[in-house]
């Protein structure tokens, strides 16, 4: 008889009591940001339980994580985005100063073991865009002294030199400054996150890179037709590389039956039509019904096919919580048991799942730090 779904989590939490855990992508700086434009951390008020969204100090407690990238994610349209970009580096600093009882700011991977045994969570600084390198590689030294350590090309708009996988491509992929900037971040130690660059992007990425490369939050193309959604060939190449790709837990990018219902009120690269969003969905779910849900199952669905192209060495796990819906069993970040006991109930042995809780992303950070060497 299979074990119950009680005995399944509680020793996933056993698990996590004993393994570290890492998330490779949280938007929580820009949700702060959103909340309060002086992005005020003490006013949000990390604390308590922000039900209106996602993630906060109880919940992150409670889904075990002991490693957490950060993402200073800069839209592609603000005004200045060299600015902007400081400044969500500025806020996920202020969040690691306000609770230095919770979170260890992180540089490298071994941080993550000194903040496991300190009961505290490694907090990494990402950066979610180039833009704001303003078209210099000038910056790309200051933002590793500020301790950045991975850098998402681009997010949904092409940039001057990277194609995104969600909007009209201009350079085939990268530019020549765009491959300059893959080689800095390798002379640096600053890992190279392939999530929202265009499927010819990543592949030129892959032919540049003397290190690791991360595709830190997507899921499998093969299941779900999203743009953002990462092809076999891709995923089979991160073998040789040494990189990492990781799950994550985005709706549209989970389920296709989600994204087929998006696809009337997105355009061609499944990005939101222009208009009033809100009135386009009522609308839209007034004529069709409301929207399928993703659930816990199919996010490791992906998981299971990722691992079967790229290889279990090379599975991680990207939540990509930024405050939207999730899915059903993974509202939250206090969900991560939930995720780690399905795998349990798949099957899995717990060395294969401690490669995917930190393991792989470890050896990557690890592999990232040599090539910089």
């Amino acid at each position: 008889m299979p074990p119950s779904r009680s005995a399944l989590l509680t020793r996933a939490r056993d698990f996590l009591d004993r393994v570290a855990l890492i998330d490779a992508h949280n938007d929580l700086p820009y949700v702060i940001r959103h909340a309060n434009a002086a992005g005020d951390v003490a006013a949000y008020d990390l604390n308590r339980v922000h039900q209106e969204t996602d993630t906060d100090i109880p919940r992150l407690r409670q889904g075990r994580l002991a490693g957490q990238f950060w993402a200073a994610f800069v839209p592609t349209d603000v005004a200045d985005p060299v600015k902007f970009t400081l400044e969500q580096i500025a806020l996920i600093k202020r969040v690691n100063a306000a609770h230095p009882d919770v979170f260890l700011p992180a540089l490298r991977a071994g941080d993550v073991a000194r903040a496991k045994r300190a009961g505290k969570i490694a907090s990494f600084i990402s950066v979610e865009s180039g833009v704001g390198l303003g078209n210099s590689l000038e910056l790309l030294p200051l933002w590793h002294e500020l301790g950045v350590r991975y850098l998402t090309l681009c997010h949904n708009e092409t940039l001057d030199w990277v194609d995104s996988a969600t909007d009209a491509p201009r350079h085939n992929g990268l530019s020549d400054f765009g491959r300059a900037v893959i080689t800095e971040c390798n002379r640096l130690g600053i890992m190279v996150d392939l999530s929202h660059t265009s499927h010819d992007a990543q592949m030129q990425a892959l032919d540049v890179t003397r290190a690791p490369v991360a595709i830190t939050h997507t899921n499998a193309f093969s299941l779900v037709d999203h743009p953002r959604n990462v092809k076999d060939e891709v995923l089979i190449r991160l073998k040789a590389n040494g990189g990492i790709v990781c799950a994550t837990f985005v709706q549209t990018f989970t389920n296709q039956a989600t994204r087929d219902w998006v696809k009337a009120i997105s355009d061609p690269w499944g990005k939101p039509l222009a208009g009033n969003m809100k009135a386009g969905i009522a609308a839209h779910e007034a004529a069709a019904g409301p929207c399928p849900p993703a659930t816990l199952a199919q996010v490791c669905d992906h998981i299971d096919y990722m691992a079967t192209k790229a290889g279990i060495d090379h599975i991680g796990i990207g939540s990509d919580y930024y405050g939207s819906r999730n899915p059903m069993g993974l509202e939250d970040v206090s969900c991560f048991p939930n995720l780690i006991a399905e795998l349990m109930g798949r099957g899995w042995s717990e060395a294969n799942l401690r490669k995917v809780a930190s393991g792989n992303m470890l050896r990557v950070l690890r592999g990232v730090a040599k090539a910089a060497e």
